[in-house]
């Protein structure tokens, strides 16, 4: 999928969380999401499979497709996180390290800016108990969900008017 970008008016979701090591719960989601007409989604997952090695430059182009859908999600929808257990591990790569940096980052633009996030942790995530009592009590205008299906649903809600 990325990165391509398109003009989008309306609530855009963006879909952040676990991609290597996860499940495909972005696939899941977007069936989910796509039943809401007039919603935008966007998946940092790529369509076709690879080894997950990209060159500098297109690294770069990712990252940027991804914080540029990230703070647009921000300023007009809801930034979903869906932080699924880990399924498949690699030595070399902490388990979800990106997505607990930016599930940090939109905490703290929830508090500030009062962007709009909504975070679902799946049974069997790891540190899960610490994450569910730090977003609760540092930003408990945060909905916490324990399944996808419930994640997306809150957020359409967040995402609609």
């Amino acid at each position: 999928m990325p990165p391509v970008y398109g003009e989008v008016t309306g609530p855009l979701i963006f879909l952040a969380g676990p991609i290597q090591g996860a499940p495909n719960w972005h696939r899941d989601a977007i069936t989910i999401l796509q039943a809401t007409p007039a919603l935008h989604i966007a998946s940092p997952r790529w369509s076709s499979s690879g080894s997950g090695k990209l060159s500098e430059q297109k690294y770069s182009e990712q990252i940027d497709w991804e914080h540029f859908h990230l703070n647009r999600a921000g300023e007009n929808g809801v930034v979903l996180f869906w932080l699924a257990r880990e399924v498949e591990h690699f030595c070399d790569r902490a388990y979800v390290q990106t997505s607990r940096f930016e599930l940090g980052a939109g905490v703290t633009l929830h508090r500030w800016k009062g962007s709009k996030v909504i975070v679902g942790i799946e049974a069997g995530f790891s540190n899960a108990r610490y994450l569910r009592k730090t977003i609760a009590k540092k930003a408990p205008g945060i909905p916490l969900c324990s399944t996808l299906k419930e994640t997306c649903e809150a957020a359409v809600a967040l995402a609609t008017p």
